[in-house]
């Protein structure tokens, strides 16, 4: 593709006051730097090297496998932060190569390719990535000739009284040639207030040498924004939650009531489908249409199929099929799959394990590491017991099945099609077909022993 990109991920966590490093902090759950990754990838642009810092595992931890980085010891500008990077960019001689701020996520792909579009319409040996904003405090100026052209970069704390009333920012995002920036580099200086190396002197010097630079305005505001503090990352937060809530709204969900409603970039909801308030989806969960998500409903990295209802409940890595209902007050567990027309009541969780049409888990019931038939009736109070304190084990229900109010089902075990289960059994071997197992002890009664305990108790 001719092009690749460096991405600055090295700043640490003061401002924030967290012990992390920043491009860690999360908008929509998903940490900055996986914003820019996949804006980056969404562009075509999938050679990546990440210039990390203080924190570097937790960072490397979260970017995709293939994604280089390169360590950056000392924080002395973003200057410095590319050169960093110098062995890299060597590799990447006459390709297109993006810088790109980690901490930015709002910089969008199409931005990115419109960008790159007219960096090499115009043969520029850089193009700077520029929005407008009505109060531009905190940002570096872009400085226009009379005719339109891009004269200079200055740092808000560099620049003159005249310069600050610009409202036309740099947005941190550049597209350069690579052979262009690495010569650049080797030029930099630190004759700034701040003694650091600043990557937007790379423009003047470019400039000077006679080499094409050019502004790119991006159209979008929210282009420029990052986040140095707390405060920062909930207006990030703020405005990625209402452009999601937007997108599904125009896409045919209801939302009646936004109070707690949060939904992942990447969650993808059908429509008619009622999210009410408290739903939280994220990661890659997908909701068909028709459905009724809430109130109060927690479902991460899940498919739900069409006209399911999940009320009060946490879902995680699990798929329900077609007219399922869950609720309230229930969690099912990573590795489970629902079936269709399944209702699963008050007070149960469901663990790694498969749940055939039809079946109903009313209420008080544990299933897990459990593969269950169609149309099975699970009572009140049932445990299928799947842990020995060693190792877990598996239990097979069949078809038609029926498990009577507080049940223990003891793992291995396998319960034939059409059988039935006694109310307060504990059942430790296989139960054949259409058979009905009874695991308990009669009752034995001895008239006047509870008086005889109480004289003794001293009651």
């Amino acid at each position: 593709m001719n092009r690749c990109a460096v991405l600055l991920a090295a700043g640490n966590g003061t401002r924030m006051k967290s012990a992390g490093p920043k491009v860690l902090g999360e908008v929509l759950f998903k940490p900055m730097i996986c914003w820019v990754v996949d804006n980056c990838r969404e562009a075509g642009i999938e050679d990546l090297c990440a210039v990390v810092g203080q924190g570097a595992e937790a960072v490397c931890a979260v970017l995709p496998q293939g994604c280089q980085t390169v360590y950056q010891a000392q924080r002395k500008g973003t200057g410095h932060a590319v050169l960093c990077a110098k062995d890299y960019l060597e590799r990447h001689r006459g390709q297109d190569v993006l810088i790109a701020c980690g901490d930015a996520p709002f910089v969008a792909p199409e931005v990115i390719a419109r960008a790159l579009e007219a960096h090499r319409r115009e043969q520029a040996a850089a193009t700077v990535i520029t929005a407008l904003l009505e109060d531009p405090s905190g940002y570096g100026r872009i400085v226009r000739s009379k005719e339109g052209a891009l004269e200079a970069i200055v740092e808000e704390k560099d620049a003159s009284p005249a310069i600050r009333q610009i409202r036309e920012v740099n947005s941190g995002a550049y597209w350069f040639q690579a052979d262009a920036l690495l010569e650049s580099l080797e030029q930099l200086r630190c004759a700034n207030s701040q003694g650091e190396y600043y990557l937007t002197d790379t423009v003047a010097i470019l400039r000077r040498e006679g080499r094409k630079v050019q502004a790119c305005l991006a159209g979008d505001q929210y282009t420029v924004m990052g986040a140095n503090d707390r405060r920062g990352l909930q207006r990030l937060n703020e405005i990625a939650r209402r452009r999601v809530l937007d997108r599904l709204l125009d896409e045919g969900v209801d939302i009646p009531f936004e109070d707690g409603v949060i939904v992942g970039p990447e969650v993808q909801v059908g429509r008619d489908t009622r999210l009410l308030p408290g739903t939280v989806l994220r990661g890659r969960t997908t909701v068909g249409e028709g459905c009724v998500i809430g109130p109060r409903a927690q479902v991460e990295e899940s498919q739900i199929g069409d006209r399911c209802q999940v009320r009060d409940t946490y879902l995680l890595s699990s798929v329900l099929e077609e007219g399922v209902e869950i609720g309230p007050y229930c969690r099912v567990r990573p590795g489970s799959r629902i079936g269709k027309g399944v209702k699963i009541g008050n007070f149960v969780e469901v663990k790694n394990s498969q749940l055939g049409e039809g079946t109903k888990v009313a209420h008080l019931t544990y299933v897990g590491d459990s593969d269950v038939g169609s149309r099975v009736n699970f009572g009140c109070g049932t445990v299928t017991v799947n842990y020995d304190g060693f190792h877990k084990h598996r239990t097979t229900i069949g078809d038609d099945v029926f498990v009577g109010c507080n049940a223990n089902l003891v793992a291995p075990v396998t319960i034939g099609d059409g059988s039935y289960i006694a109310a307060g059994s504990t059942v430790t071997v296989d139960t054949p077909a259409d058979a009905l197992l009874i695991a308990r002890s009669r009752e034995t009664i001895k008239e006047g022993r509870a008086a005889q305990m109480r004289k003794k108790a001293g009651c």
